[in-house]
């Protein structure tokens, strides 16, 4: 008797397999996307410094391009990575190169620079070297808030970090403390003197991007922001406006155009006595066309 029982239950269960296990739910798509995008820049640069005219004893901006000899356009190079947890929310990392270096073989417009707390002289006819490397870093958090079937709007909040060092070597005197204006330039120095300043500058702003038609999209991202902490002040302004070609599924193509500004202060902690030297305020600024190509996956 039992074991006509257990053949019956036996055959049940094979000719009802779904009493024997309960169907499997399909697993949730992963939406999440990573983006690399490498490329260049061709830059148009505008750069100055404040100093003080030795003569006069009055503060003016000299300007890196015209008065020191930098170059004014270069094709440099950035390097970007997007990470979009699903369509609403991404995280951002770049990484923008801006190094210039230029001999001038007669000075013709004297000054008087502070650099890392120490003053120094570079007189009329001064054979110079001058060295201005820029690195610019930013990361941050991106939020679609407005979404259509074409076109996505969203809210950035990041951090710009600024690694900026500013050198002079050549025909250089070192203004000794207690010193005056006149005997600044009787001790010369013959080693590099420089400033190295690292500027965090947090900003917010806006993206966006419009599919105008197939595989063709233009994208736009425009940020600010201002800030005073302590010895540092500054503000910046990044603005980019392109259009994307979708070459492949995963492979991209971007060709924009990009303006770029920043004003860095720094007020130093020590000053010498009876020398009024202007702070370290470095003023640059780039515009120019902007090529990538990008991998999705």
């Amino acid at each position: 008797m039992l074991g006509k029982i257990g053949i019956s239950v036996l055959g049940l269960l094979i000719t009802s397999p779904c009493w024997a296990q309960e169907p499997m739910s399909p697993l949730p798509e992963d939406d999440s996307k990573t983006v690399i995008r490498i490329g260049g820049f061709y830059s148009n640069s505008n750069s100055s410094m404040d100093v003080t005219n030795p003569i006069l004893g009055n503060d003016f901006e000299i300007d890196f391009e015209q008065d020191l000899k930098l170059e004014e356009s270069q094709f440099l190079p950035f390097f970007e990575v997007f990470y979009h947890f699903n369509d609403k929310h991404s995280l951002y990392i770049d990484w923008k190169q801006l190094h210039r270096n230029a001999d001038v073989q007669q000075i013709t417009t004297p000054f008087q620079v502070n650099l890392d707390d120490q003053i120094y002289d570079i007189q009329l006819g001064a054979k110079i070297k001058t060295t201005l490397n820029i690195d610019i870093a930013r990361i941050g958090y991106g939020y679609n808030f407005l979404q259509g079937n074409n076109y996505n709007l969203g809210l950035s909040l990041g951090l710009h970090a600024m690694f900026i060092e500013t050198g002079f070597e050549g025909n250089i005197g070192a203004c000794i403390d207690g010193g005056s204006l006149d005997t600044c330039g009787a001790t010369p120095t013959n080693q590099m003197v420089e400033e190295s300043v690292t500027a965090p500058l947090p900003d917010i702003g806006l993206y966006g991007d419009y599919e105008f038609m197939p595989g063709f999209r233009f994208t736009a991202h425009a940020q600010y922001f201002y800030i005073k902490l302590d010895d540092l002040k500054g503000n910046l302004v990044d603005i980019r406006a392109g259009v994307e070609a979708e070459i492949t599924e995963n492979w991209h193509m971007t060709a924009a155009f990009n303006y770029y500004e920043v004003d860095v202060d720094y007020v130093h902690k020590k000053t010498q006595a009876d020398l009024h030297i202007a702070n370290y305020n470095l003023h640059y600024s780039f515009i120019g066309p902007m090529l990538s190509v990008s991998y999705h996956f």
